[in-house]
């Protein structure tokens, strides 16, 4: 059985299944572009599990294309990458300042905690410094208004989060 099919009009060509699927040159910039969303893809991952329990931070994002299996081209292989790129800044980014924002919470509450009287009224909860819970620290006068026109204030932290309703029938 030969290899080459000669054509009607006198051309050399490789049957179909032997015909290279991709040029080389292509089967190169595939794999690399495979690499680098494999590695922005694990980024992400790393990401959004630094991020537990706050799953508001970073968002997954869902792809726009349909459900069905196939192989990208070079381009959508390009926009892919390019799109996980700008969403791997963004949560970095989200991460970033949502850290500062709890550092910034976890010092007012040593603040309050230190003076009370000087941080009157201020409520401050779990969540608000990154942490799992329903515990919540307010500023409070002590005996009610006459505490606050003694200026006797102190910090008051809940007992935590509330028991389930649970229906009578």
């Amino acid at each position: 059985m030969a290899l080459a099919i000669r054509s009607l009009h006198g051309e050399t060509r490789l049957p179909a299944r032997v015909r290279p699927a991709a040029k080389p040159d292509e089967r190169a910039a595939r794999r690399a572009l495979r690499e680098q969303v494999a590695r922005l893809e694990a980024e992400m991952a790393q990401l959004l599990s630094s991020a537990w329990p706050r799953t508001d931070v970073v968002t997954t994002g869902r792809s726009q294309r349909g459900g069905e299996s196939r192989l990208l081209s070079l381009l959508e292989l390009e926009e892919l990458r390019d799109g996980l790129v700008v969403r791997v800044r963004e949560a970095r980014r989200a991460l970033h300042e949502r850290g500062e924002e709890e550092e910034r919470n976890r010092r007012l509450l040593e603040e309050m905690l230190l003076d009370p009287r000087g941080h009157a009224w201020i409520e401050l909860g779990n969540e608000d410094i990154g942490e799992p819970g329903c515990r919540h620290w307010h500023v409070r006068p002590r005996f009610g208004l006459l505490g606050m026109l003694m200026r006797w204030w102190r910090v008051v932290v809940s007992s935590g989060c509330p028991l389930p309703m649970v229906p009578i029938s």
